[in-house]
């Protein structure tokens, strides 16, 4: 690219080989990273704790399609990247708690900047699936 493209995103301005090495791709942070939040379920998890922490109840009962099962995979899948805190407190019974990690807390930036993408060029992709 020409010094005069100074606008365009770090990630387009990255030389890729081709074609690309699988296992590159497989081995690749950003790879990584989009398989954990490109899944179904595990937005609306981050955003809904990007709130306020929340109980496991409370989770379940604010997605309205989401198994219990679902969302202890999410959970654990977002605690394990080091994303969500579980903090277990010592009531009868047991209750938990989830909140984000300051790590998770900077996920929020970039979800922020790709829905309000996504909002803004709606019309433009509906259109182009002829669905508008």
């Amino acid at each position: 690219m020409s010094g005069t493209h100074t606008d365009v995103p770090l990630i387009v301005g990255t030389p890729l080989p081709s074609p690309v090495p699988a296992d590159e791709h497989e081995q690749c942070p950003v790879t990584d990273v989009l398989r954990r939040v490109g899944d179904k379920w595990t937005v609306l998890v981050v955003v809904l704790l990007g709130q306020r922490p929340h109980r496991f109840n409370e989770l379940h009962r604010g997605i309205e399609a989401i198994s219990q099962r679902m969302l202890t995979r999410t959970l654990r899948g977002l605690e394990n990247d080091g994303l969500v805190h579980r903090e277990v407190f010592p009531t009868v019974p047991p209750s938990v708690e989830y909140s984000l990690t300051p790590m998770g807390r900077t996920l929020l930036e970039p979800l922020s900047a790709l829905a309000a993408w996504a909002v803004e060029h709606r019309a433009g992709i509906a259109a182009a699936r002829g669905t508008d």
